[in-house]
């Protein structure tokens, strides 16, 4: 099963299955000197676990074991190899999708593809969600070699079923919104969006929502075109991500529907260097970063697993029967699914930052170190709840 790796100048190889005893990353690429604790990713994987108000209640303590590539608690440029342990798997759950594959689910592809005695069908196997756990500790390192050039990255839901965000938000309305339950960038939309997800759980229904990230400070310059442009990189990257079906940056597909004079947008000076009026291009122009706030957004389907009856194939049978999808399941995959689409923009930006010699490739130096753990001392306190206030 080719096609688990990612990345040039850093690269990530995945592995692991939803109920088997771990999953993996091995990142390569890293250049020497960076300090790295378990803490670090511990801190990404937060957003992301499981067992939490809203979302699975698998109850996966998200652990990261570092197992190669540190020393001295910093980065030795050999690949840093991460393992995360699966201690919370009922695989008797999954006894009845064994033989009745799940709609909206890759499991007949899956079937189809590997056959029918390869496929690991506790939990959806490789194709579970639960691999994007190693996205995030992989996305930790690339977002603290990213402060280098004091580049942070945010991300919120926009909209959750038929609830949208109708007003303006902060850049630090965004970053916060990762101690909200529901990734909503303001209290009144929380509300809302909590709302729908109990009358979701109560139905045994689910929701997809859009999910928007904003890059502030990105270097100038990431992406090699034409064939590696920094849209078709992050376009491969954020599709990558189970139950991602669109993805699009700037204006996006309003562009579709507009004159050239209203999506152009003007060049002017900003504080005596050159830059652009509204941001249209959401950062990003000709494939190239051009110094603006890189914005993208992506949509998540809703969840597949839902309790609500649904038409299937019993395979040993060959007849059409019903299903209900039993076990824990996010009633929106789009909320622990913003953290992981972090991890994969922070992991394309790298790869070109470095390919681009503006993040080192071999050893970072002493005022290089500085400057990355000053930087990630105020992101990761940016925002952080007190303790007892959450």
């Amino acid at each position: 099963m080719p096609g688990n790796s990612l990345g040039k100048a850093l690269t990530i190889t995945t592995f692991g299955e939803s109920h088997g005893p771990a999953i993996g990353v091995v990142i390569d690429g890293i250049p020497a000197g960076l300090p790295l604790s378990k803490e670090d990713i511990e801190f990404e994987l937060s957003f992301r676990r499981p067992g939490k108000l809203f979302v699975s209640g698998r109850r996966e303590k998200d652990e990261p074991e570092i197992i190669s590539g540190i020393y001295n608690g910093r980065t030795t440029g050999a690949p840093v190899a991460i393992i995360i342990r699966n201690t919370d798997v009922i695989s008797s759950l999954y006894e009845e999708v064994h033989y009745k594959p799940r709609p909206g689910h890759a499991d007949l592809p899956y079937i189809m593809k590997y056959g029918f005695e390869n496929w690991d069908y506790r939990g959806g196997g490789r194709a579970s969600a639960r691999e994007t756990a190693t996205r995030v500790a992989a996305g930790a390192i690339a977002k603290k070699l990213l402060m280098l050039t004091n580049t942070v990255i945010a991300g919120h839901l926009v909209s959750l079923g038929n609830v949208e965000l109708e007003e303006k938000v902060s850049f630090e309305d965004i970053l916060c919104s990762k101690y909200s339950p529901v990734r909503a960038s303001k209290k009144s939309l929380e509300e809302k969006y909590e709302k729908l997800l109990m009358e979701a759980t109560k139905e045994g229904d689910s929701y997809g929502g859009v999910a928007e990230i904003v890059v502030n400070n990105p270097p100038i310059g990431l992406g090699e075109p034409v064939f590696d442009k920094i849209k078709a990189d992050l376009a491969k990257a954020v599709m990558s991500i189970p139950a991602v079906v669109g993805f699009e940056y700037g204006l996006g597909f309003k562009a579709a529907h507009m004159r050239g004079s209203e999506a152009n947008d003007e060049i002017i000076l900003k504080d005596g260097k050159l830059g652009w009026k509204y941001n249209n291009a959401g950062g990003i122009l000709g494939g190239l970063t051009n110094g603006e706030q890189i914005i993208l957004r992506c949509a998540f389907k809703p969840t597949s697993s839902i309790r609500k009856p649904q038409k299937t194939i019993d395979l040993r049978t060959m007849k059409e029967t019903e299903i209900s999808v039993i076990g824990r399941h996010d009633p929106a995959v789009a909320i622990r699914g913003v953290a992981v689409v972090e991890a994969m923009v922070a992991l394309v930006l790298v790869d070109h930052a470095i390919r681009a010699g503006i993040i080192p490739q071999v050893r970072l130096d002493d005022k290089q170190v500085s400057i990355i753990e000053e930087n990630w001392k105020r992101y990761i306190n940016t925002c952080r709840p007190t303790e007892g206030s959450q």
